[in-house]
């Protein structure tokens, strides 16, 4: 069965739009938890656009379910992620103008890069998830760096028009999805996610984490964090198959 992780960087934008103490990602993790969430996922941007350092070393004294830190594969990153220690890294790809994520990383084009930062992370014991494409080279170039997991970029599914092109980047993610689990990797998604898209691609087969931020903050402005994790977590668990 799919599970549910909730990006809270959003919080974070809200909060930093004023450069004040609110509303305060920490407190959101919390109420996620409440809500039903399985992971909590920060993204460490090298920027701090968002989620601060204070943020995830509260996030990770705090939080009782997983903490997955998004962060790029940079070495002062790499540093502070060694020294507050998750439960897991996924390595992003990151470029100061965007506005969020845009695409995969590129593991086929930096695998030295990447590979330098997969190997001082699981040196540590961290357990490492790479964000990428839907793309069965860069599956196979994960699955030679020997990492725990892909998160697959549900993007292209979830900009797609409805009928025929959303249909053809889900059937995409499927058979991506089953590359990945035929090579030994665990199966995320993510990146686009909202309530209305999300029940197909959490019955795909081996579907793991679904990160989700976005629609979940801007729902919670409406209806309250918790209300709008549980929500969420409820069509995950309606979608995802018996496994």
């Amino acid at each position: 069965m799919a599970t549910l992780g909730v990006n809270i960087d959003h919080v974070a934008t809200i909060r930093q739009a004023r450069r004040t103490v609110e509303p305060d990602p920490v407190w959101a993790a919390a109420l996620a938890e409440l809500g039903g969430a399985d992971v909590i996922t920060v993204h460490l941007r090298e920027d701090r656009r968002h989620i601060q350092d204070r943020d995830v070393r509260l996030l990770r004294e705090t939080v009782q379910v997983k903490l997955n830190l998004e962060m790029a594969a940079e070495p002062s990153i790499t540093e502070f992620a060694l020294a507050i220690h998750p439960p897991q890294v996924t390595l992003v790809p990151e470029r100061r103008e965007e506005v969020t994520t845009e695409g995969g990383l590129d593991v086929v084009g930096n695998l030295d890069r990447v590979k330098v930062c997969v190997d001082q992370l699981q040196a540590a014991g961290i357990e490492v998830s790479l964000f990428i494409d839907p793309d069965p080279r860069q599956i196979e170039a994960s699955r030679m760096l020997k990492v725990a997991a892909v998160e697959l970029h549900t993007g292209a599914y979830a900009d797609a028009p409805l009928g025929s092109a959303q249909a053809e980047e889900l059937r995409k993610l499927q058979q991506a999805g089953q590359f990945a689990r035929d090579s030994g990797l665990i199966l995320h998604f993510g990146h686009g996610l909202t309530y209305r898209n999300v029940i197909p691609v959490a019955a795909i087969p081996g579907a793991g984490e679904l990160n989700i931020g976005h629609t979940i903050v801007a729902r919670a402005v409406m209806v309250g964090f918790q209300a709008a994790v549980s929500e969420m977590k409820s069509l995950i668990n309606r979608a995802s198959p018996a496994q």
